[in-house]
């Protein structure tokens, strides 16, 4: 359906219709590097509104602590942070506050950055969006991804010890060492590329939707925007809670170990306690 209709659209440029530009960035050079100056500082409006939230929910929770009323941001606040505390206990065995402060910074970061998408801020033709999706260049997913990936590694090696963590590539049989390696190479590759790709497409559709008359085109934007807010919220709760799921492969085991040694003293400890001492 998304091909045909850049077909189509690419048919109306060619005849001196409007045109469409997907992946056009405000540039700067520095150092002889580009930057996408664009997603840097959508990038930083989205982090600066996360954090601002944190210190509202703050100062909400800190007010009137014995009388307090929930108000609707806590309550999504906490049904969140619940959720991804429920999940990394699941799958880790323990909460570790570590991956839930990082998840559920994962998730409301890009949540909003992908909702600017519903946002009109398109100033000019060569400006484009004063507000752009971050989430759409491949720069802030794959930096996204890599910081999950690393953060993954070092908890894997943390729990195991390092020779723990690379010993279970070569699990359940020695063979599989090199497809075990390559899984966990393409890891932050398919992270990245699943949110670039879901929200990048949603851009090209509001493009498309744009080339629409002027006195039709408002009822397909306007359902395609609500459609997008409720895929900008999937696509934030996939990656957060792959980014557990990772944790939790990564610590595979581990609990395990303890327990079967811990089952093992407590029964060294009952036999003791059976062992009649001589008078």
């Amino acid at each position: 359906m998304i091909s045909q209709l850049i077909l189509a659209a690419a048919a109306e440029e060619e005849g001196g219709g409007s045109e469409i530009e997907i992946g056009h960035h405000v540039e700067r050079e520095f150092l002889g590097l580009t930057f996408n100056v664009d997603t840097i500082w959508a990038t930083a409006i989205a982090g600066t509104i996360l954090i601002i939230l944190g210190f509202i929910l703050r100062r909400q929770l800190t007010k009137n602590p014995d009388d307090h009323v929930p108000t609707k941001l806590q309550i999504i606040w906490e049904l969140i942070v619940g959720w991804v505390t429920g999940q990394v206990e699941d799958n880790l065995g323990r909460v570790n506050r570590t991956v839930v402060s990082l998840a559920v910074a994962l998730f409301f970061f890009i949540l909003i950055a992908n909702w600017f998408e519903t946002i009109p801020s398109n100033y000019n033709e060569e400006t484009g969006h004063l507000l752009p999706v971050a989430t759409a260049d491949t720069n802030l997913t794959y930096a996204l991804a890599f910081l999950v990936i690393i953060g993954v590694w070092s908890y894997g090696i943390r729990e195991k010890g390092v020779r723990g963590y690379f010993k279970h590539f070569a699990e359940p049989f020695p063979v599989l060492l090199p497809l075990n390696i390559l899984e966990e190479l393409v890891k932050p590759i398919t992270l990245a590329l699943r949110l670039f790709g879901n929200i990048f497409a949603g851009g090209i559709m509001i493009a498309l939707i744009g080339l629409m008359p002027a006195y039709i085109f408002w009822a397909p934007e306007v359902l395609w925007k609500l459609f997008g807010m409720f895929i900008g919220a999937i696509q934030a709760f996939i990656f957060a809670l792959l980014t557990i799921l990772y944790f939790g492969m990564a610590g595979a085991g581990h609990d395990e170990h303890e327990d079967e040694h811990g089952e093992a003293d407590d029964k060294h400890s009952e036999a003791e306690e059976k062992t009649p001492v001589a008078a």
